[in-house]
């Protein structure tokens, strides 16, 4: 994990040097860049094992995961407690190391859409999350200091009347999907959230069963639980080792496993790629004819996240996130946000929303940006500003706050122009999966994404259509 600090003109804006005893995940960054696994050589078609001047040593197990983030581990974690598999989990670095742990930890359902294509995946996941908090009460624990778990109920807010009727309707919708939800105008938001400041036109959808959690501690739990399946000889880790090829049959041109910097890795069941922002780049780098996979669209989304530790100066009863964030999910060189306030850059396509949540540790988070600008994992002074100005905007007692950024989080999203993951077989390679694409939503939509995966390796019914994220017929 890298720690990064650089001097801010602004003096409100005093960046702390982070100390390289930083917890994993306080400063994230996309840790390997497209141009190593460009490089990389493949291994050709005909060959079963692999021949290098000094062998890699091999091993077996059922299924092998590319990817330690949210979505590969929980992947691997759902093929423990739900078959008698054994599962590898491999990545160029280690877990939390991407978008994962350069997250809010929001589990929302406020600005999904009920309908659209990702409604139904985001309701099933947020369930499963609720089940697990609850599980762990069941065992007598807390899941705030497990999960890093609150529910703390989400306002999603506006400033104009457009945005105001925008999220009356929001509401309307988000009832007759059975949730609970209600529009508060302005003055009635006042008594929920006593320091925001929306303006007498502005209004707030607030949904209170939404929660969130800490992406560090929830990973390493998850982790820990994979781990307890070592002594079964079920469950293996291979970190800081990344994957530099598939492992074919020379007969039937089955995939057999992934090659590695390190480890010849076989996979008698299936080989998962979940690599996040890295996950098209990686399939095109892993298979010697990439001409023949179809191009999966998969970019990275640079994000900043300011966290203030141990914050006192603000009161936050909710999570709270700007409704110009919906219309930045998906956001391409031909289109343009319509929502008045965001702040856009047309050299590289970036966006400002405001975010605002209080984790278990009183840590105050501000968010959010997005850039189009490749892995670079530089800390933008540019985005920092705009970030905390943006947040002064609905939290007036920011400005006069000579606080400090302890710490800023980098990380890459893995961003899809149609705005859907991609979940499920890869056709022309048979017994290799996707799961990647999730955006900003790669937490919200972890453990429902894993469900899916564990079912189609195991040839389980579905529990939800996955017609919207199969790469079959999607892409050219």
């Amino acid at each position: 994990m890298e720690s990064v600090a650089r001097p801010f003109p602004n003096p409100n804006l005093n960046i702390r040097t982070l100390s390289s005893s930083s917890p994993r995940g306080s400063f994230t960054v996309s840790r390997v860049p497209f141009d190593q696994w460009r490089n990389r050589p493949s291994l050709r078609a005909g060959r079963h094992r692999p021949v290098a001047a000094v062998a890699n040593p091999s091993s077996e197990h059922d299924v092998v995961v590319v990817g330690a983030g949210i979505i590969g581990l929980a992947v691997a974690r759902q093929l423990l407690l739900s078959s008698d598999l054994s599962v590898a989990v491999v990545d160029a670095a280690v877990p939390c190391s991407g978008a994962t742990g350069a997250g809010q930890g929001y589990i929302w359902l406020a600005h999904k859409t009920p309908g659209s294509e990702t409604w139904e995946l985001a309701a099933r996941s947020k369930q499963l999350w609720e089940e697990l908090a609850e599980s762990i009460r069941d065992q007598g624990k807390d899941p705030a200091e497990v999960l890093g778990w609150k529910k703390t109920g989400s306002l999603l807010v506006g400033r104009t009347l457009e945005e105001s009727y925008m999220l009356e309707e929001r509401v309307k919708l988000l009832n007759q999907a059975g949730l609970q939800a209600e529009y508060l105008p302005a003055s009635s938001l006042h008594s929920e959230e006593p320091a925001l400041e929306i303006g007498k036109e502005g209004g707030a959808a607030l949904v209170p069963d939404d929660c969130q959690l800490d992406a560090s501690q929830t990973v390493a739990f998850i982790e820990e639980g994979n781990k307890q399946f070592n002594s079964q000889g079920r469950y293996a880790e291979f970190y800081n080792d990344p994957a530099l090829s598939l492992l074919r049959s020379s007969c039937t041109q089955m995939v057999e496993g992934v090659q590695t910097s390190k480890n010849n890795l076989y996979a008698k069941r299936a080989v998962v790629i979940a690599a996040g922002a890295w996950s098209g780049p990686l399939m095109q780098s892993l298979i010697v004819q990439p001409n023949l996979l179809p191009n999966i669209p998969v970019k990275p989304r640079k994000g900043h996240l300011l966290l203030l530790e141990n914050f006192k100066d603000l009161q936050l009863n909710h999570g709270v996130m700007e409704v110009g964030y919906i219309d930045h999910q998906v956001f391409t060189s031909s289109t343009r946000s319509c929502t008045p306030g965001a702040v856009e850059d047309d050299d590289n396509l970036s966006s400002i929303s405001m975010t605002a949540t209080l984790d278990v540790n009183r840590n105050l988070l501000l968010g959010s940006s997005r850039q189009f600008v490749g892995f670079s994992r530089e800390m933008d002074e540019s985005i920092v500003k705009q970030i905390w100005d943006r947040a002064g905007e609905f939290f007036p007692a920011l400005k006069s706050l000579d606080n400090k950024i302890d710490k800023i989080r980098i990380g890459h999203r893995p961003y899809m122009p149609d705005g859907k993951p991609v979940i499920g077989p890869v056709p022309s390679l048979p017994n290799v999966f996707l799961a990647a694409g999730h955006e900003g939503s790669g937490l919200c939509l972890a453990l429902g994404t894993a469900e899916m995966v564990a079912d189609m390796i195991l040839g389980n019914p579905i529990t939800i259509d996955h017609t919207p994220y199969s790469v079959e017929g999607r892409f050219c």
